[in-house]
Formats: structure tokens, sequence, C-alpha cells
């Protein structure tokens, strides 16, 4: 099929049409990160090593293969999850950025490959998923709870999509538009009534929309945002929560059940919002919020408090050793929380935004970019064993593998995140090294931007080019940096708004300077976070750090380590083998308690004997495990006094 595009739209990865977003993203293209900068680095390692490993692996786990079987080309059995191939997808739309950001043409023939592969597989009907194909056909739309068939083809639109954005490559968008025109005449308003088990497709449906200007597509996102909630999916065991059909989406006020399926729903639902206005969905969206990151997320940025079920747990229920906290949940949050603040304009998103690409989003793929995280634990115990997706060490691959190639896409459209504008302001929300070229309603030129942040404080904008009168750049202030200050070039001194941001006149040839305090803090939780009570964390700027057993003086263990907050932790070089460009490590004070026999004690017997004083090493926790296995753990009891 051939479906007349919309307007040009950036190459991003979503581009609002409506008027209801308070500012507008900017092409990835026109944010360049120095490939010197630490998420410069992560970028360029993306591209020379975790794409590449992702597309080695789509072969040698089965991925390409279960579609060949379905067209005869192959006599392998069917390896891996029903929704194997959204593995694929994933990684198209990670190559699609890359394109965009660096121009590259590397994996050109592969996309002629498997682009070509996913064209033999569809069907007449425009149906394509290997699994449903090639091993139960009888199950086509039949088990919409479990099969994946909607969530599978929402990955396949996001990487048609951005590869169309990215390069003008329309081949698989027309496989996808076929797909897509298939469910909206099976399950499109006023015919049959169907949702996925697995929320996803909704906010691949608004960007195609975007991307094609077929008010169909967002029609049918809105449909499926309205009938999630109404007993559509038959639950099972797992209960109604699980797969948030327990509500509507308009009286669900807090995230409930699959972390990841509650996440991208909301991002889905965002979008709806985005191009129809809806209050009723921005009422429940930042209910949802404010639920998700005052009560439920972890320090890292991460979500997911049970393993049964990669679940939310209770409110404050964040256990830091059995934390779930999965990759894709912090990935599905991150694609939220920037639709909310396309929504609002309020420094929160960008701290969040801030927290997730710094901590849990690094720490789940090593140095070489090959390895990956599952599951993120705060904690991990000396005894701890190895689960499938919850293993002690990174892994190259898993068998339920969507966390490596969704770390592919996000990281590649990293660049995405930095800035948006407004009518009168170029708006800047993530800090890295780098050129942002100024919009074209603002002026024209760059704004230069020279940093060392995160692990340097100090932020400097100097704009080179010629600008409107009355524009203005604004610049978040992070909740964590206490009194920071923007000097602009006559020295004026300005603070921050009350939606967090500072701003200052965009003139041609002036800078302004940011400073912000990234020096050491102890941070506590809520009194109702019983895991960690009695126990405190440490951060330097956005960066949350953690005690790893490679670091500690002989015969010490992580777990018996009180901390004395009452010490300023020291600056000290980070040791060898962390990735860099590497924050600085923290020497703490502390001591090292007594082993302990009795599992319990009378709780009015003799106290236990002071341990040994020693000096320990904190380093930064998204780089924790690149040395060797141990224990290691973010949150540290304290001396009482």
């Amino acid at each position: 099929m051939t479906e007349t595009l919309a307007a040009p739209v950036a190459a991003a990865p979503a581009v609002p049409l409506a008027d209801v977003a308070r500012h507008r993203p900017l092409d990835l293209r026109s944010v360049r990160l120095d490939p010197r900068s630490p998420l410069g680095v992560w970028q360029r390692r993306n591209a020379e090593a975790t794409i590449p490993h992702c597309i080695e692996r789509l072969e040698a786990s089965g991925v390409l293969d279960n579609l060949r079987r379905v067209v005869g080309e192959s006599g392998a059995a069917y390896r891996g999850f029903v929704f194997a191939d959204s593995d694929l997808y994933k990684t198209i739309e990670a190559v699609a950025w890359e394109i965009a950001r660096s121009g590259t043409g590397a994996f050109d023939g592969w996309l002629d490959d498997v682009i070509a592969l996913v064209a033999r597989v569809q069907d007449p009907s425009g149906y394509v998923m290997s699994w449903i194909q090639g091993v139960h056909p009888e199950k086509r739309f039949a088990e919409l709870e479990w099969t994946h068939e909607m969530y599978v083809l929402g990955h396949m639109v996001q990487a048609a999509v951005a590869l169309d954005r990215a390069a003008g490559r329309r081949d698989l968008l027309e496989i996808a538009l076929r797909f897509v025109d298939l469910v909206d005449r099976r399950f499109g308003p006023g015919r049959e009534k169907g949702v996925c088990g697995h929320p996803e497709i909704e906010t691949a449906l608004v960007e195609l929309y975007r991307h094609t200007g077929d008010r169909r597509h967002l029609e049918l996102a809105a449909h499926m945002v309205d009938l999630r909630g109404t007993g559509l999916l038959p639950v099972g065991g797992l209960g109604a929560r699980y797969f948030q059909d327990h509500a509507p989406v308009r009286e669900s006020l807090s995230p409930v059940g699959h972390a990841v399926r509650q996440l991208y729903l909301n991002a889905g639902v965002t979008d709806v919002h985005l191009e129809t206005g809806d209050p009723t969905l921005l009422a429940a969206m930042r209910a949802q919020w404010a639920a998700a990151h005052e009560r439920k997320m972890y320090l890292s940025g991460a979500f997911g408090s049970r393993h049964r079920d990669e679940a939310f747990g209770d409110d404050h229920e964040l256990p830091s050793d059995r934390a779930y906290a999965e990759t894709c949940a912090t990935i599905a949050d991150l694609h939220w929380t920037w639709r909310m603040q396309l929504v609002d304009l309020d420094a929160r998103y960008g701290d969040v935004v801030e927290r997730e690409i710094h901590n849990a989003l690094a720490a789940a793929v090593d140095a070489t970019g090959c390895r990956f995280f599952y599951s993120n634990p705060l904690q991990l115990r000396p005894d701890r064993y190895s689960e499938e997706n919850a293993p002690r060490e990174r892994t190259p691959w898993y068998a339920c593998a969507c966390c490596p190639p969704n770390i592919a896409r996000t990281v590649a459209q990293l660049s995405s995140y930095v800035a948006t504008s407004t009518p009168d302001a170029l708006v800047v929300h993530q800090y890295a090294a780098g050129e942002i070229d100024v919009p074209a309603h603002l002026g024209s030129g760059v704004v230069e931007v020279r940093t060392g942040y995160p692990v340097d404080g100090r932020v400097e904008l100097t704009v080179r080019g010629e600008l409107r009168p009355g524009a203005t750049v604004a610049l978040r202030l992070p909740a964590w940096s206490a009194g920071t200050t923007a000097v602009t070039a006559d020295g004026t001194v300005t603070g921050a708004d009350a939606d967090g941001y500072v701003r200052v006149p965009l003139v041609g040839g002036a800078t302004v300077r940011l400073d912000l305090d990234v020096s050491a803090r102890w941070t506590r939780a809520n009194a109702r976070v019983d895991a960690v009570r009695g126990c405190l964390a440490l951060e330097r700027g956005p960066l949350v750090y953690c005690v790893e057993e490679a670091d500690l003086p002989a015969g010490a263990a992580v777990d018996d380590l009180v901390v004395d907050p009452a010490r300023t932790p020291d600056e000290v070089p980070a040791p060898a083998g962390l990735p860099g460009p590497a924050a600085p490590a923290l020497r703490l004070a502390a001591t090292v308690r007594p082993p302990e026999t009795d599992l319990y004690a009378r709780a009015d017997g003799p106290a236990a004997a002071a341990g040994p004083a020693v000096d320990v090493l904190a380093v930064p926790f998204a780089a924790w495990g690149n040395r060797r296995a141990g224990a290691m753990r973010v949150w540290l009891p304290v001396t009482t006094g």
C-alpha cells in the first residue's frame, strides 16, 4: 500500500503534530554530541560494538531463521519467545537512528537483506509474525493476551518510521502499513474489540499518524486506549492488574502490574493526549507519573520491585537486593517521561531522564558494549546466585532478549533528549558537550556547549549566529544542585523560574555559564521505604555511587560496612578498569562490623564490639561489575552516634 506522507517530520522518536505540546523536539541531527564526551563516547561504542553485536546475535539466536523457516529458507526449529521478531525491529530502529546521527551507510547491506526477508514472509493479508505463521497459524489474533502480535507490530512500525525519517527509506514502512491496515480492518473503531496483552502498539500508531498524516492510525490508538481496562483480556492466574486491564485508563491513577507494559501504555496514552488534547487522559497521566516517580522509582531510575511478574510493588516497596528493575522498564519510562515533558515544561521530568540515562540505563551495559543486565538490583549479596534474567554478571544475550536491542535503539537516539524549542526559546534539558543548531524560527547558527558533565559541573554555552530579538535560552537547574547560578556575558546572575529553568537572552556571540554543584552528598530514602531504613546512599551530581567488593580491604565484606556520614567523602582518582571518561571515586570513612553467629539475638544483650575503621572507595553505580564479579550495594548502613 502507498500512503501519502504528512509534511516532512524531524528525525526524532516523537514529533507531535498538534499544538497541545508546549514545546517541540529538535531533529536528532541538529544535536551533535562531542565524541569525547561521556554520552558521545557511549554513542560511538553503541555504533561500533552494541549494534553489530545485536546483529550477530539475531542470527545466532535464531531470530532470522524463525522468519526464514516460514518461507522454506531454513529447516531449523523455531527458537526463542513468541515475540522474538521484535528484537529484529528494535535493532533496525537502532540502525536507523545511527544513520541519522552519523550518516553511516555501513548497515545498508544488512538492511537490504532483512527487510527483503520480512517482505517475503508477509502474507497477502498484510500479516507477518514468524511464531504464528511458522508454528501456530491457528492462533492468529486468537490469544491476544499472550501472542504479542500487536506488540511486535508496534516495534515494526517504530523501526519503519525511524528508517524513513533517518534515511528516506520506505520499504519497511510499506510492510508496516499493510500490517496496520489489517489490524485496523479487524480491530478498528466499530469493529471487533481487542487489545494486545503487552501495550506498545499505541505509541507506535500515534507516531505513524504523525509521520503519514493518516488520522485512522491515531483513531485506532485512541480506540485501544479506551478499551484497556474493560475486561477484554482473559487474564488467568496473573490477574487483570498484570495486564493493566483492571480499570479504564482514565480511572487508573497508580502504576500496577508488569512494569514495562504499564510504562509503554503510559507513553501511548500521553501520545494520544498530545494529539487530541483530551484533558481526562492528561489528568490520569499526571497522577500516574507522580505515583511512579514519588513512590515507586528506585534511586537509580529503575522500576519494578518484584521478580514475580516483573512487576511494580506497593507504594514504597523498593527492596535493593531483590529489585527486578528491568532495563526495559527504565527505557519505557524514559520514553514516557520525555512525552510528559513535551506537555509540561517542568524540570522534574528532565531530572528523571538524567537519572535514568546516567545510572540505571548506563549500568545495564558494560564497557565493551556487548554484555548486558536485564535486572538491575541496587545490592548484590556475596552468595547471590544467578537467575535466568537476573544473573550475577552481565551476559552477552538472553533467552528473552528484549533489553539489549532496546538499549541499542535508545542510546542511538540519546541526542533527541538534549533540547527542545518553544516559540521564543531554545530549551536545554540535558547537558553534554557538543553543538545544538539554533531552530530556524529563533534565528540561525549553533549553540556550542563546552562541559565535562557529569564529571564537572561547569556548563558553558556560546551562541554563534544571528538570533531573533527577544529569543532566550532556558536551562534546566537540577533539583540536586544547591546554590546553582547562571552567569551571562555581562556578569548578570540569574536564578530559576518556578518550572526549574533559568532563562537568559540568546544573543549572538554571548556566553552563558552554568555552575552546578556536583559535590558529593548523602541521600536518605522516604521513611516508608522499609528496605533501606537506617541506610544512606551516596550521590555526586546526577550520579549514584555504590561500594564494590573489588575496592574493599582484605577481610572486609560489603554487607558488614557501617559508614560515617559526618565525614565528608573525599574525591580521589577512579580505580583502573572503570569505563571512561570516568567520574572520580569517593573515599568515605567506615567501620567493619564483626561477624555475628546468631541469626537473632536479644536486643538488650551485650552490644557488639566496634569493628576496625577503614577507608572505603565508592564508584559510580553505572560502572559497577566491570572489573570482576563480586558483592555490591548502594544503600549503606550508617553509624547512629
